[in-house]
C-alpha cells in the first residue's frame, strides 16, 4: 500500500514538473519570432545627444533634450504593457567615444550595431523636426522606402499621432530611402518626428510634461495596434495603455 502511495506521489510529482517545464518553453517560444526576433523587446532610441544637439528651435531649444524626456516616457508607457525596453541611451549622452575624430558617424554606427545585435520585434527612433517657415508643424513618422513592415508601423503610428494629439493638419507617412538609421537597421524600424521646434507653438508644447505624456502614450499605441494586427504581441501583455 505505501509503495503504491509511493509511486502515485512521484508521478504527480513528474507531470507537475513536465507542466511546468512545457510551460516554460512556451513562453520562450513565445517571445521569439521567425529570424530569432524578440517578440517581448522593443528598442527604444532618443536621437542624437552628448555633443550632437540635433535640430536647434526657438530660443535655441535642443533637439536631444526633448528626444530624451519623451522617449523616457514612451520607455514607461511599453513597460506598463509588458515589453521589455532597450534604451540606447537614457541620459544626455552620445554612444561614442570622447577621442573619436569622427563621433557623429561613430554614433550612427553603435546605434546600428545595438539594434542589429538585440534583435527587437521593432525599433522607435525619437527625433524633432525643423523648417524655416515657422508656420509649418506636426507630427510626421518616417520608414525605409523598401520595408512593407516599416512602412505599416509607420503608418499605424501617424495615424495614432494624428488622432492622439488632435492635429488640425494630419500628416502622413513617408517613405525615405537615404537616412542612415532606415538604411541599416535588419529590422523593423521608424523614425518619429515628433513636432517642429520652429513652430511657436509646438516648441512650447513640447517643453510641457502633459505633451511630451501625450506624445509618448500615442506612440506606445501605435506600437500595440500594429504588433495586435501582425499577430506579434507576446502572450500575457494587456491591450489598454
Amino acid at each position: 500500500m505505501k509503495k503504491h502511495i509511493s509511486e502515485l506521489m512521484m508521478a504527480c510529482l513528474l507531470l507537475v514538473c513536465f507542466f511546468v517545464l512545457s510551460r516554460q518553453a512556451a513562453e520562450v517560444s513565445n517571445s521569439m519570432s521567425q529570424g530569432g526576433v524578440k517578440k517581448n523587446v522593443i528598442i527604444v532610441d532618443p536621437g542624437h545627444g552628448g555633443a550632437d544637439p540635433g535640430m536647434l528651435g526657438i530660443g535655441g531649444l535642443e533637439e536631444k533634450r526633448i528626444n530624451l524626456e519623451v522617449s523616457l516616457r514612451l520607455k514607461k508607457a511599453l513597460e506598463n504593457k509588458g515589453f521589455t525596453v532597450v534604451m540606447t541611451r537614457d541620459e544626455d549622452t552620445g554612444l561614442y567615444d570622447e577621442s573619436s575624430n569622427s563621433k557623429k558617424s561613430q554614433d550612427m554606427q553603435r546605434r546600428i550595431a545595438a539594434i542589429n545585435d538585440t534583435k527587437p520585434v521593432l525599433t522607435v527612433s525619437v527625433h524633432q523636426n525643423s523648417y524655416q517657415d515657422a508656420a509649418v508643424k506636426g507630427p510626421q513618422v518616417f520608414y525605409f522606402q523598401h520595408s512593407a513592415q516599416g512602412e505599416k508601423l509607420a503608418k499605424i503610428m501617424q495615424d495614432s499621432l494624428n488622432k492622439g494629439l488632435g492635429v488640425e493638419r494630419p500628416r502622413v507617412a513617408k517613405g525615405n530611402t537615404t537616412y542612415y538609421l532606415l538604411k541599416k537597421s535588419e529590422g523593423t524600424l521608424v523614425i518619429a518626428e515628433c513636432g517642429f521646434l520652429t513652430n511657436p507653438d509646438e516648441a512650447a508644447l513640447l517643453q510641457t510634461e502633459e505633451y511630451q505624456e501625450m506624445v509618448a502614450r500615442a506612440l506606445a499605441e501605435g506600437v500595440v495596434t500594429y504588433l495586435e494586427q501582425e499577430g506579434l504581441m507576446p502572450l500575457g501583455n494587456e491591450k489598454a495603455i
